[in-house]
């Protein structure tokens, strides 16, 4: 997950929170006085108090002496977008899980997946790619216990968790497997 801050009339910064170290994120704990499985579940749903804890430890890096009062950014300023690996996991598993229902078309899973991943995806183009590369690729009749790219033998959710709403892929369906590339 990739926080973004866009402060006004300032140079937009990008903070990955999958290369937080264990002490950045006992340090982002104790601040922010959350565990870190709340933390990434804050962090898909755009939580201020997760996206400002982990932006601020990462910033850290290049100004150590940045106090956490000091990093304020305003409500609009911080938000989040899934990385690269973070997308293709989403659409591969989206696009086999919206495939087990008969009655769906082409069509409609392509506006469901795209409605949600474009939003939400740092690099959209990107994006767009891995959902054409899904589609082409995904067989057209999955068995309910189609196999994930890391062989999990059963889906993390089920079609009705793709929606067209503005929320966060991540906030409504389960984490997908881990992909290993980039």
């Amino acid at each position: 997950m990739i926080i973004v801050y866009a402060p006004a009339g300032g140079e937009e910064q990008h903070f990955d929170a999958r290369t937080m170290r264990v002490s950045e994120v006992s340090i982002v704990s104790r601040t922010i006085e959350q565990k870190w499985p709340q933390i990434q579940q804050g962090l898909a749903d755009e939580d201020l108090d997760a996206m400002r804890g982990v932006a601020w430890v990462l910033a850290k890096r290049v100004n150590p002496s940045l106090r956490f009062g000091d990093f304020d950014p305003a409500v609009d300023e911080l938000s989040t977008r899934m990385d690269k690996a973070e997308i293709e996991n989403y659409v591969t598993g989206a696009v086999l899980i919206a495939r087990q229902e008969p009655d769906i078309t082409e069509e409609r899973v392509r506006t469901l997946v795209e409605g949600v991943v474009l939003a939400v995806a740092l690099d959209p183009e990107h994006a767009q790619r891995m959902i054409d590369k899904a589609l082409a690729e995904a067989p057209k009749d999955q068995p309910e216990t189609a196999g994930l790219s890391n062989g999990d033998p059963t889906p993390a959710s089920t079609s009705s968790d793709l929606s067209t709403s503005d929320s966060s892929p991540t906030s409504s369906t389960s984490p997908l497997p881990e992909s290993t590339t980039s």
